[in-house]
């Protein structure tokens, strides 16, 4: 597991007082850069070889504004060319939001996934829940 901490900012919250639920899914995304350096440990844009497939996320209870977010993200498969994580964001103790993410280890230039590298399955296989 991975965790990294967020501190909201205002501009974070919506109308209701709540962290806006846009921000899951770009703070998701920071979570998982560790597993993405395992694919291109530069983060060069003129070496990415990773695509997003999917993204889901789960509002289980409202983030506020005044207290650090905890973003944890677990691996919870590897497939062949793609692994999904399972990611949560924790607020004073609390699961606030839970989602998953499929990416595809991708061969831009060919436009085809890749099979991953057994040396990075075992690393991203080190993080399950």
């Amino acid at each position: 597991m991975f965790t990294k901490t967020i501190t909201p900012r205002f501009g974070d919250a919506d109308g209701l007082r709540h962290i806006n639920n846009t921000r899951l899914p770009i703070w998701f995304e920071l979570g998982r850069d560790p597993f993405f350096r395992f694919f291109n440990p530069e983060m060069l844009f003129e070496k990415w070889n990773l695509i997003m497939a999917h993204i889901d996320v789960d509002f289980v209870a409202p983030l506020l504004l005044g207290a650090e977010i905890e973003i944890r993200t677990y691996v919870a498969k590897v497939g062949n060319t793609s692994f999904t994580s399972y990611q949560e964001a924790w607020q004073n103790g609390q699961l606030c939001a839970k989602g998953n993410a499929v990416v595809v280890h991708y061969d831009f230039k060919n436009r085809k996934p890749l099979p991953i590298p057994d040396d990075i399955r075992a690393r991203l296989l080190e993080h399950r829940p």
